[in-house]
């Protein structure tokens, strides 16, 4: 009961932490608007957090602090800018009111990516100081090739280590948009040429397949690309059951079985794969002192799972868990952001590529967000807040330039208006500018509501998924 309680209370206190921590970001991109409208003797007439009616508000110096009910985004009431009526709600304008010079409007507007970016350098100090903590990955060699996945049809084999990938060269499997797993879920065409390094073969060689796509539930985002293999990693013998056949066998915790019935084992999927035949397994094992072993065992299904859908024969115990590699990073600042600013340069192109399977819909909302941050904040006690430090840094990154683009709506509109009523001696019409704003609205909301819709889908999951299985007992026979 306590220890529920305690689970509780910790995931309530990590919901508590990731909305704060969002919702300071956008109070501080927010701030920059306030500022600059108060430096520039504008009228402010509302300071809000979130969008629609407000939750709560308070009037402080003639201006109204408030929460919006709609969690995504927030805004500075200006109404000496364009009119935003439709996001902002109505404005009481005091009679006598000036427009602005526009100057006054182009300062103002910027002045929010502006403090977005300077958050960012904010955050990218704090990781610079204190560290990103970076999950070394694995080799890229492949572990196992799913039965009759691209990767098999087109040669692949276990054992081979991926050198390279469409020509961009690898040294890990994941990471930084460079690993292998990433270059396949974001490379273009039809085919994707690897070049590996085969056990035996002097020379690499080139091998071209096809890919798949993971099928989802039509609430969810599409999986991205992927070829039907895993990485490389030791098969160790964990907690053996009792009464099982790797304990009637003489399998101990800590052994790592490197071969079965004569084959190389790179991955435990090798050796659950055969497993489920239920046939007789001649398993080549190391223990912990180095010594080789040849053990038989037959696998069978657990007394527990009998006629349960998906149940199959087992040997009988866990794998014993990789430890994770973790190094201690500190970036300069102004690498953090560059890599921020190419990241978002990548994933922008990729979206428009013709040839590319990430579309509009892999991009994430607020809730999205959230939850990203809120994983990495259960990564405990020195790790989880340094990754999302590192988090912030990427996301003001991306805050700042997306808001700086010369669209309606967002703060590069403002800035476009500004520098064309300068250009042009007078503002832009309203009426025609008040039908692109409700028509930048009215698509800002629909995307909004598309992607917190594919937010909440990949959350909730595929409801597909076979249910658990009950831990498996074997009992005497």
């Amino acid at each position: 009961m306590m220890e529920t309680l305690s689970g509780i209370l910790h995931t309530t206190w990590l919901i508590i932490v990731v909305v704060l921590f969002f919702n300071f970001m956008i109070f501080v991109h927010e701030l920059g608007h306030f500022l600059a409208g108060k430096w520039r003797g504008a009228y402010i007439d509302r300071f809000q957090i979130w969008f629609g009616k407000p939750l709560w508000k308070r009037k402080i110096g003639g201006v109204q602090w408030g929460i919006g009910w709609i969690p995504a985004g927030g805004f500075v009431s200006l109404p000496q800018l364009e009119s935003m009526e439709g996001i902002e709600g109505r404005t009481d304008v005091p009679e006598g009111l000036k427009p602005l010079k526009p100057l006054d409007k182009v300062i103002i507007a910027a002045a929010g990516p502006l403090f977005s970016l300077l958050l960012a350098y904010a955050f990218a100090v704090v990781v610079w100081i204190a560290g990103n903590p970076e999950i070394q990955s694995i080799e890229p060699q492949v572990g196992y090739v799913a039965p009759g996945s691209p990767a098999e049809r087109a040669g692949i084999l276990a054992g081979d280590t991926i050198l390279a990938v469409d020509g961009k060269p690898v040294s890990q499997w994941t990471g930084h948009l460079e690993g292998v797993r990433e270059l396949i879920a974001l490379s273009e065409g039809e085919r994707i040429r690897l070049t590996i390094s085969r056990p035996g073969v002097q020379q690499p060689i080139t091998i071209e397949s096809g890919y798949e796509l993971p099928q989802k539930e039509w609430w969810q985002r599409q999986g991205m690309r992927r070829m039907g293999f895993v990485p490389a990693s030791p098969a160790v013998v964990g907690e053996v059951r009792p009464n099982s056949p790797a304990a009637f066998a003489g399998l101990k915790e800590g052994q790592r079985i490197i071969a079965v019935n004569g084959q190389p084992v790179y991955s435990p999927l090798a050796v659950l794969a055969v497993s489920k035949k239920g046939e007789p397994l001649q398993l080549t094992v190391t223990a912990t002192d180095g010594t080789e072993l040849q053990l038989s065992v037959q696998p069978r299904v657990p007394d527990n799972w009998q006629g349960l859908p998906g149940a199959t024969p087992l040997l009988g115990f866990d794998w014993q868990a990789e430890p994770a590699r973790v190094k201690m990073e500190y970036p300069s600042p102004q690498q953090q952001v560059n890599l921020s600013l190419q990241w978002m340069y990548d994933t922008l192109k990729k979206i428009c590529a013709p040839g590319s399977s990430v579309k509009m819909e892999h991009l994430s909302g607020p809730v999205g967000i959230g939850n990203y941050i809120y994983r990495m904040m259960e990564a405990g006690e020195g790790i989880g807040w340094r990754l999302a430090f590192w988090f912030a840094v990427v996301l003001n990154v991306n805050l700042a330039v997306l808001n700086i683009l010369p669209l309606p709506v967002v703060d590069g509109g403002h800035v476009t208006l500004g520098i064309i009523e300068m250009l042009r001696g007078k503002p832009v019409s309203g009426r025609f500018l008040g039908w692109i704003m409700t028509a930048f609205i009215f698509l800002l909301f629909a995307f909004f509501i598309f992607v917190t819709f594919k937010d909440v889908g990949d959350m909730i999951g595929d409801s597909s998924d076979p249910p658990a299985l009950p831990a498996p007992i074997f009992r005497v026979q």
